[in-house]
């Protein structure tokens, strides 16, 4: 089968060789996978980070996100059959969706939305999976609660679905940040009720439209840029939830305020198979209901056609880029 790899890491992306098209053999379903024919795929932060940091010793398969139909299951495999068709994340320890087939554990994987073509489904199941164990799991909001919270990148994949989840699940005042005229107007569509630049004074911003602090903040982007302004905004015994991968975290400045620190990985559930692994699929289940009766709509940003070397490379380069809004999807081969 098709696949494109990456065999050098920290190749620059404008390098042929940092992706690459490939034959390997088509892989056969484990007990509890299914074996997916890739429709379409997105592209996500994780992706350029695992190229340029993961030495490999044989061309590794990027790519988790994912729509395809189900084309065998292993043995021991009693949510899907053969012609369903499906969305998922897939495992970070497992080769990934840029090939024609890929396997994926059924406990994470869910039905896609009847509503939406492949490329719209595709853009969603790594970042709600992320946004809801952010928000549900890990803050743990309550849906009836009436306080505040922060996004801090909110235009990107995850801030795009969170803000939504936020806004239409729970009571919370959602304050997103963006800081170009497009992405506030993009993070506006999907429902905040403010929108303030990161670029500026966060607590002075929060002041002007009425809101002296914060009981949850969701970092999704340059933590450690924004730091000591979180901690300033948060209320005592607030929560923060993090996403993304600072040099270092000192927790020190939270004890005062006896704020509580979240780790959000949606690929935790999967790599370490823990007992609660289906609630992966649970979620997207739920995802899928909430997209087809117009709850929720895709966060689909740029379409950049077919599932290709020079392709997915573009997509690479978009994201390094730090101005992609929403996500890129590529769909067939």
């Amino acid at each position: 089968m098709k696949a494109i790899v990456y065999s050098q890491n920290a190749l620059p992306i404008a390098d042929e060789h940092a992706l690459y098209e490939l034959d390997v053999p088509k892989p056969h379903p484990g007990a509890h996978d299914l074996l997916v024919k890739i429709r379409a795929i997105a592209v996500n932060p994780v992706d350029t980070k695992v190229r340029i940091g993961s030495p490999t010793e044989t061309p590794r398969i990027l790519g988790w996100d994912a729509v395809g139909t189900v084309e065998e299951v292993g043995e021991q495999v009693s949510l899907f059959k053969p012609g369903d068709e499906v969305f998922y994340a897939g495992s970070i320890t497992r080769p990934g969706s840029y090939a024609e087939y890929s396997l994926v554990d059924e406990r994470i994987a869910g039905k896609k939305p009847v509503s939406l073509d492949d490329a719209a489904a595709a853009a969603l199941p790594l970042t709600s999976l992320t946004a809801w164990e952010l928000l549900f799991d890990r803050l743990e909001v309550k849906p009836d609660e009436k306080e505040a919270i922060l996004i801090i990148g909110a235009s990107g994949g995850v801030g795009s679905i969170l803000t939504q989840l936020a806004r239409k699940l729970t009571n919370l005042t959602v304050i997103a940040t963006a800081s170009r005229p497009q992405t506030r107007e993009w993070i506006t569509e999907l429902g905040a009720h403010h929108v303030i630049d990161h670029a500026q004074s966060l607590a002075e911003q929060l002041k002007n439209i009425g809101v002296a602090q914060v009981r949850y903040v969701a970092s999704l982007t340059h933590t450690d840029m924004h730091y000591a302004q979180i901690v300033e905004v948060l209320k005592p015994q607030g929560r923060l939830a993090v996403i993304d991968d600072p040099d270092t975290l000192d927790a020190m400045p939270l004890k005062r305020k006896a704020i509580s620190l979240h780790w959000e990985l949606m690929f935790t559930r999967s790599m370490f198979q823990t007992e609660d692994m289906q609630r992966q699929h649970d979620i997207l289940t739920k995802v899928s209901e909430l997209l087809d009766d117009g709850t929720l709509r895709s966060t689909l940003g740029e379409h950049f056609g077919k599932i290709n070397a020079q392709n997915l490379r573009k997509a690479h380069a978009l994201i390094e880029s730090g101005k992609a809004r929403g996500k890129i999807v590529l769909e067939g081969f």
